[in-house]
């Protein structure tokens, strides 16, 4: 009787458990949104945009008891891509990510430090380039690929379509959107990502972006000026 009630037990807290968990931690000097998913059930779980302050985001690793599977990238830029290398190694994970036309901006992150008079940071290699239409598994779900170039050339954000969340990294933000004039951009065609890529995903999608507070698509359409 005791084996059964414990297992009863264990079923019904599974039941309570949220299907995923989000802990945002902001790295480096830009204040960068880095993302710890996980699947509360089996702690496994990935970490986007590690773009600095690497002990930092182990100690939240740490601490939450997260078994962290992969990296996964939006784009190419330092304050998303500065921690990567050392992370997977002190890690011994994959980085997946972002889609192979920020090849160059990974490969010049060096120059990236240097125009920010940033220390130097290490080269990573992704060891899975990402197209439009992919579908990435991370923290034990399903989000799909969309390729969302202007801010970057290879900036791509994940959508769950489940749990109607994206993770938008530096496409759209509360009020306002990413900057195209570093190596790269350009205004019309962010413009054009989020017209034909995100906001017909729908209103009710909350998005989670590289900086600064989180928003609906829906809220953005409707008040943001970038897009009214």
């Amino acid at each position: 009787m005791t084996s059964s009630s414990n297992a009863a037990s264990s079923q019904g807290a599974d039941q309570d458990l949220p299907p995923l968990q989000i802990l945002i931690v902001q790295v480096s000097a830009f204040q960068q949104n880095c993302s710890i998913l996980w699947d509360p059930r089996t702690m496994v779980g990935a970490v986007v945009d590690p773009g600095g302050d690497v002990p930092l985001l182990l100690e939240a690793i740490r601490e939450n008891g997260v078994k962290v599977e992969k990296i996964v990238i939006t784009h190419g830029h330092i304050d998303h891509v500065g921690g990567a290398a050392d992370l997977a190694a002190e890690l011994g994970v994959p980085v997946e990510g972002p889609h192979e036309a920020d090849r160059m901006l990974l490969k010049r992150v060096s120059d990236q430090a240097r125009q920010f008079g940033l220390p130097d940071v290490k080269t990573v290699e992704p060891d899975r380039w990402l197209e439009d239409g992919d579908t990435m598994e991370m923290a034990g779900r399903s989000f799909d690929v969309l390729h969302c170039p202007g801010h970057a050339p290879g900036h791509v954000v994940f959508f769950d379509p489940e749990l109607r969340l994206a993770i938008s990294g530096d496409v759209l933000f509360k009020g306002s959107v990413g900057r195209t004039d570093l190596p790269g951009g350009d205004h019309a065609t962010l413009i054009r990502s989020i017209r034909d890529k995100l906001l017909p995903l729908g209103d009710d999608v909350s998005f989670l972006p590289g900086h600064g507070p989180a928003s609906t698509l829906g809220e953005e359409r409707r008040t943001n000026p970038f897009l009214v």
